[in-house]
């Protein structure tokens, strides 16, 4: 085949390639690091010939120039699945809105529900077989290619190209305008530095967690610390299989800690939906076998992470209330960031022999007047839950670790309480009194 005759018919400039989009579309655009930056631009001009052009993604760390061009909102909308810090700002200003999900389902939404008429996608360069790769978001980004009437593909020249067990690539037989331009270099999102209190969780998790162990670590500075911790410990022989790779991982490698070589299921490999981190992460990760990508609804399955021995999945979260129940994505009802797959680890996690789910959150916050307030409330007021009651298990804090699998209401208020600042503690017996969900033997 001459996949590079067929390269050239469907070689369009941006300009060219948005003139797909019509008004009243449903537009794809997929996660932050294979944005459309040169689409974006190209459609956004468009504005005043456009009216009701929907648009979707995810975790973009921005500029959206459709946004930005359009803050009456006239002639685009924007929705994002899950935000990143520049999607929340835009959730505060009222230019973004969210899309409640479950992150293993995203595939099936897509499959069954939703419209797309034009999906975007930035992708690796052709190879000689006539496939671009998907590269770091390979995980997420079909789901909006696979359904679209009209797929544009924007190829960047900086993108590594990542070895997948399905989904991570795409044929020029199923792509209609090809978009090719000067694109800065990949989304670079270093790993924050831990605080004395994301070091101090952290180590209360550590002997949870054993050799052979199969890690899921989340964002923030809690798993930052926990895989800097575990890099310097003795542990070893540590598997991957995550919905988000970072540069924790990296550390891990490179510590001789991650070898993936006591995994029951993908032995010997490190499994991801999709990669965020800094530039020594891409060049690890490109065209390294050793790592594979998976589109998220496999990624994230249960019944996958549920077949893996000893699995041990840790994420952060915003609140707990006294009942157990687990806010990660909200500040009341300010809007922070999404579900994402924190309650698919948190199931399959409960369905892996040995395995363990972890929520940590430091057991207060400082607000901006300098007041401190505690993340254990007696109940949640506004507060989206993320982990409902019957599914919460460990939750970890500077003060300790509990589990709350299969406790009664007063058992569980007692556990909480045990792990918040001991500041707030009296007051929160006196809640739990009030609620009725303290027993009066308990020790104060």
């Amino acid at each position: 085949m001459d996949y590079a005759n067929q390269y050239r018919n469907k070689l369009r400039t941006p300009e060219e390639a948005v003139k797909a989009v019509k008004s009243g579309d449903w537009v794809e655009y997929p996660s932050g690091t294979d944005f459309p930056v040169l689409c974006d631009a190209a459609l956004a001009k468009r504005r005043d010939e456009l009216t009701d052009v929907k648009v979707r993604g995810q975790v973009i760390y921005g500029p959206i120039q459709v946004v930005e061009c359009d803050p009456e909102q006239e002639h685009f909308i924007y929705s994002s699945w899950h935000c990143s810090g520049y999607e929340r700002s835009l959730c505060d200003r009222g230019l973004c809105f969210y899309q409640p999900m479950i992150f293993r389902n995203i595939y099936w939404y897509y499959r069954n529900f939703l419209k797309v008429n034009v999906a975007f996608a930035c992708v690796a360069p052709m190879d000689k077989h006539g496939y671009f790769n998907c590269s770091v978001a390979s995980g997420l980004v079909r789901a909006g290619l696979d359904v679209a009437d009209v797929v544009v593909l924007e190829v960047n020249e900086n993108m590594p190209r990542i070895c997948g067990g399905s989904g991570e690539s795409i044929h020029i037989s199923d792509v209609d305008f090809i978009v090719e331009g000067k694109h800065d270099p990949m989304v670079q999102i270093k790993a924050k530095t831990p605080t004395e209190t994301d070091v101090k969780i952290a180590e209360n998790i550590i002997p949870y967690i054993s050799n052979g162990s199969t890690l899921q670590l989340g964002i923030g500075g809690i798993p930052d610390a926990l895989g800097q911790i575990l890099a310097n410990s003795d542990l070893k022989d540590l598997g991957m299989h995550t919905e988000m790779c970072t540069d924790a991982y990296l550390a891990l490698y490179n510590a001789g800690k991650l070898t993936n070589a006591k995994k029951s299921i993908h032995n010997g490999r490190g499994v991801m939906g999709f990669a965020v981190g800094t530039q020594p992460l891409y060049d690890w990760l490109d065209n390294n076998p050793g790592f594979v990508t998976y589109p998220v609804d496999y990624v994230n399955s249960p019944d996958v992470i549920g077949q893996i021995d000893n699995f041990v999945s840790l994420n952060g979260c915003v609140s707990i209330d006294l009942y157990g129940q687990v806010c990660s994505e909200s500040a009341g009802t300010r809007h922070i960031s999404g579900t994402g797959g924190q309650l698919d680890f948190v199931t399959g996690a409960a369905m892996s022999g040995g395995g363990k789910s972890f929520l940590c959150t430091a057991s207060t916050f400082t607000d901006k007047s300098g007041k401190t307030h505690s993340r254990i409330v007696p109940f949640f007021n506004g507060d989206i839950v993320t982990v409902p009651r019957s599914q919460a298990y460990y939750i970890a804090t500077e003060h300790g670790v509990v589990n709350l699998a299969g406790r009664t209401s007063w058992e569980r208020a007692e556990m909480l309480i045990s792990v918040a600042a001991p500041e707030f503690r009296d007051d929160l017996i006196r809640a739990a009194q009030e609620q009725r969900i303290w027993r009066k033997s308990n020790k104060r």
